[in-house]
């Protein structure tokens, strides 16, 4: 049922077995290694063996400190380099009854998470570190699906953040509070940490009513909410229906609680987001999947009210279950739309990660190019910003990637051979699912009441 899989490990203890001569299984780490039994012939008991050099070094680093570096068998049954985060003690007693918090070295912060003993390589434990290498890919090579599986979303960069303040963000949103929510037909293994509020402190599942977003600790509690709830759709204006596609756009004002339960939602799956309480400044864009149930939200993005730096975007989500489908480029082309309704230039709120400089590069290319193969005569760059709504600035640093834009005589000329265009098209991919202007009922929002 979830939409991601989740390989998960079992172990009798945290503690990795070795076999004795005689066949049997013993743990390296037991509390028994010390006992002193008398056979039964009366025979007295020979003298207690110590511990080897081995053991002994396991017995000695356990349990394992947070800042430990260790090798770790994850979800695809290989061993990748972890740093311990976070450590907490089970119920029972012993070294070996610890869990560990893990940040796997070579892959985004997403892939946090609690892992037993037994997952940990002890003979690879590094206590002491060059922290100059920290970050430093140990030559994994992954296949195209693994790569994709981790960086399918654009998640949101720290670029905006000193080195002070990003310390800070990490170490209070080190460890995921929420690891699994419920939404819908869904259950979503979460990214990263959110803000939830302090009683929802003890629980790690929350189950989410995929209409008005509020959430519950327990599945009986959503039960019964869903039959008092009367919502069938995000609370706000339907300004947009293709087939089975709806956008509703909803007022932050008007909506507070369902903007903040938003806020709280994406926060799960952005990283370096801040989480705006004050919802009032904003307009929330939800992209839902209607059938007769209802309509189901696939992902948003926001935008404010009044943008001085003329920003037509200020987070997007795709929600994981909806990933690969094209929604995301939906969104983007959509926030275009707007922004040529409002017969004005719009530009994503800066700074972008990498992952959404990708993002939004692939659609601008797309654009530009298309009307690059198309017009025959020349084009000025202001031409192409009144035709798209995209900002100058962009365009002429889309063109420049491309190498499509030379420096003549004082001014800009772009060059397009139509071969040179269909190479880049082509690498470009895919535009996604296409946004029916037609189907756009919409009035900017400066122009309403």
């Amino acid at each position: 049922m979830g939409s991601i899989d989740v390989q998960s490990t079992s172990a009798e203890n945290g503690s990795a077995p070795a076999s004795s001569a005689d066949g049997r299984q013993k743990s390296l780490l037991t509390d028994g290694m010390n006992h002193i039994s008398n056979d039964p012939d009366g025979t007295p008991p020979d003298k207690p063996k110590e511990l080897g050099p081995t053991k002994k070094r396991m017995s000695s680093m356990l349990p394992l400190d947070v800042g430990t570096r260790v090798m770790c068998r994850w979800r695809d049954g290989k061993y990748h380099p972890v740093k311990v985060i976070e450590r907490r003690k089970l119920q029972a007693t012993g070294f070996s009854d610890y869990e560990y918090y893990v940040h796997y070295t070579e892959f985004n912060r997403r892939l946090d998470e609690w892992v037993k003993l037994d997952q940990l390589d002890l003979d690879s434990v590094e206590t002491v570190v060059d922290e100059k290498v920290e970050d430093k890919v140990t030559g994994l090579k992954m296949t195209r699906h693994q790569k994709r599986k981790i960086d399918e979303t654009h998640v949101e960069g720290h670029e905006e953040l000193d080195a002070a303040s990003l310390r800070e963000h990490e170490e209070f949103t080190k460890v995921k509070n929420i690891a699994t929510i419920e939404l819908g037909r869904y259950e979503i293994e979460t990214w990263y940490f959110s803000p939830f509020p302090p009683e929802y402190n003890d629980t790690t599942k929350l189950y989410f009513c995929e209409f008005c977003l509020n959430f519950m600790k327990r599945k009986e509690q959503l039960q019964r909410h869903m039959r008092k709830c009367d919502l069938k759709h995000p609370p706000g204006d339907e300004i947009y229906r293709c087939g089975t596609l709806s956008m509703f756009e909803v007022d932050g004002k008007k909506n507070k609680v369902y903007g903040q339960n938003l806020c709280y939602l994406a926060k799960l799956f952005l990283d370096h987001k801040t989480l705006y309480y004050d919802v009032d400044l904003f307009l929330f864009y939800v992209l839902c999947e209607c059938d007769d149930r209802g309509c189901h939200m696939v992902g948003y993005f926001s935008k404010e009210k009044h943008s001085e730096e003329s920003y037509n975007l200020a987070c997007i989500l795709t929600l994981p279950p909806y990933q690969r489908k094209g929604y995301g480029k939906f969104l983007i082309a959509f926030s275009y739309e707007l922004s040529k309704k409002e017969g004005k230039v719009g530009t994503p709120e800066r700074p972008l990660s990498d992952l959404g400089l990708v993002s939004y590069r692939g659609y601008w290319t797309r654009v530009l190019l298309d009307i690059l193969k198309k017009h025959k005569a020349n084009i000025s760059i202001k031409e192409l910003s009144d035709m798209t709504a995209i900002k100058a600035e962009d365009i002429l640093n889309t063109l420049q990637s491309l190498e499509l834009i030379q420096y003549r005589k004082g001014q800009h000329v772009i060059c397009a051979d139509p071969k040179v265009l269909d190479r880049h098209l082509k690498a470009a991919g895919r535009g996604g699912l296409e946004v029916d202007v037609s189907k756009l009922i919409w009035t900017p929002y400066r122009e309403q009441g």
